[in-house]
């Protein structure tokens, strides 16, 4: 295990223990948005982080959902969601993660994504093969869109739910089920992992999908991201095991 993986899962798990001790439990809202909820604790998780990867770490940059960190001016920036999936936790549904990545310039070089209640630990580096509690993971080698698992992100805004809806319903009548997590890093890990055959979603952030981008390509799937045209700080995502056709088309639809 490379330094900056032992960071990442050093980080990560001590940021998922914070949350899995407050889980259920009466939370401070930060503020009430129409699609999203921040809570002070999202930014104890991430403060919790980057004290974990400056004491490492004190020359590099954090990039974070809750705000920046360290050294702005270095070429290795670590990219953080303390917490993926606030609205999840908030109504108290057990399906959220850490999300801790760290890149070289464009190029990512590590991610680990874990999840602290099914105490699932998703890790990876460049280079390297995609690893679950340790144990290599590879992306589904379904072919049938008939078969497949999808997930469709409607993201927060206006605009990305009209996009996101039209895809959602042309997929659901074609595949075996389509679902709606509230995790894009989980969706990733998942499409990782073979659990899901596809994750499709047009506004998502960097800090969202970081770790999840190496994880899909090195667990042999396919994964396109480009920046959303309107909303450049946002972007369209379209992950997937790689063997079905209509996957890719429909994922093209977001991107036009």
């Amino acid at each position: 295990m490379n330094d900056y993986l032992d960071t990442a899962v050093i980080a990560a798990r001590a940021a998922g223990a914070l949350l899995r001790e407050n889980f259920g439990s009466k939370l401070n809202v930060n503020e009430f948005a129409a699609h999203d909820i921040k809570l002070e604790l999202d930014e104890r998780a991430q403060e919790l982080i980057t004290r974990i990867i400056l004491e490492r770490h004190p020359q590099h940059a954090i990039l974070g959902e809750e705000g920046i960190g360290g050294n702005q001016a270095s070429e290795f920036e670590w990219i953080v969601d303390p917490l993926d999936g606030t609205v999840n936790y908030f109504y108290g549904i057990p399906h959220f993660c850490v999300s801790v990545a760290v890149r070289q310039g464009e190029e990512i070089l590590v991610g680990v994504i874990y999840d602290p209640m099914r105490e699932e630990l998703f890790s990876t580096e460049r280079g390297g093969q995609a690893l679950l509690n340790g144990k290599v993971i590879a992306a589904s080698t379904r072919d049938k869109l008939s078969e497949a698992i999808v997930s469709v992100g409607l993201a927060k805004m206006s605009q990305t739910i009209d996009l996101g809806l039209p895809v959602l319903q042309d997929l659901i009548h074609r595949v075996r089920k389509a679902r709606m997590m509230g995790s894009a890093a989980l969706d990733l890990a998942y499409v990782a992992a073979g659990r899901l055959d596809a994750y499709i979603e047009a506004g998502v952030r960097i800090w969202d999908v970081a770790a999840g981008v190496l994880l899909v390509q090195n667990a042999g799937g396919q994964l396109v991201m480009n920046p959303r045209a309107d909303a450049p700080d946002k972007l369209t995502v379209v992950a997937s095991g790689g063997k079905i056709r209509e996957i890719a088309e429909s994922g093209q639809r977001l991107i036009e």
